[in-house]
Parts: C-alpha cells; sequence; structure tokens
C-alpha cells in the first residue's frame, strides 16, 4: 500500500517542532556550540560555561532525548558529542538571520 503524503508531511512538520523545540533554550544551544568541535564530558560544558552541573546535565538529558547529542562511557567519565554536524549549519544559519534583524534594527534606530 502506498503512503500517504499528507500523513507522510504531518510526520515532518511533527518532527521539525520537536527539533525547535528542543533548540528553545539558550543553554543547550550554548551546549551545542561547545560540542562543535569535540566531544566533552558534562564538567567539562559546565566549566566552560560557568552553569552549575544539574543544570547542565538536565539539558543534556533534553537533547539526548531529541537525538540531537550522542553519549560514549569511557571509565567513570560520559562523553557527549553532536549527533548530527549538520545541525551546526541550521544554528549559522539562524545566527545569520537574526544578526541581520538586528543590524536593521540598529540602522532604524540610528536613523
Amino acid at each position: 500500500m502506498p503512503k500517504n503524503p499528507i500523513n507522510q508531511r504531518v510526520k515532518l512538520t511533527e518532527l521539525k517542532s520537536q527539533l525547535f523545540r528542543a533548540l528553545s533554550n539558550p543553554v543547550r544551544i550554548r551546549i551545542l556550540d561547545e560540542l562543535r568541535t569535540e566531544e566533552k564530558t558534562v564538567t567539562e560544558i559546565r566549566d566552560k560555561l560557568e552553569i552549575e552541573l544539574p543544570n547542565v546535565s538536565q539539558q543534556l538529558a533534553v537533547l539526548k532525548a531529541s537525538n540531537l547529542v550522542l553519549a560514549r562511557k569511557q571509565g567513570v567519565n560520559i562523553y557527549y558529542s553532536c549527533a548530527n554536524p549538520k545541525l551546526f549549519k541550521l544554528l549559522d544559519v539562524a545566527k545569520e538571520i537574526f544578526q541581520a534583524q538586528l543590524n536593521d534594527l540598529q540602522e532604524a534606530l540610528g536613523k
């Protein structure tokens, strides 16, 4: 039986919505930025972001549940990494959009 294209579009829309919900917290975006170049432990992320350990752990749990980060255990440490580097392209494009909006606002206020 052929797949229903309407159901596929609805499912895709739901997945997009889930992705953006997972990215809706600034701490989660900062964590992903920390994982841009290499995997890190919770402690390394906490030290870099200067955020309480329970908050970092909670936000990593959301990212992991959303399949945006992977966890790898080595000894007593758990190393986190980005599940799909294409996510950084999305974050970079969003940054460009917001920077352009900010520039437009500053121009409007300066006139």
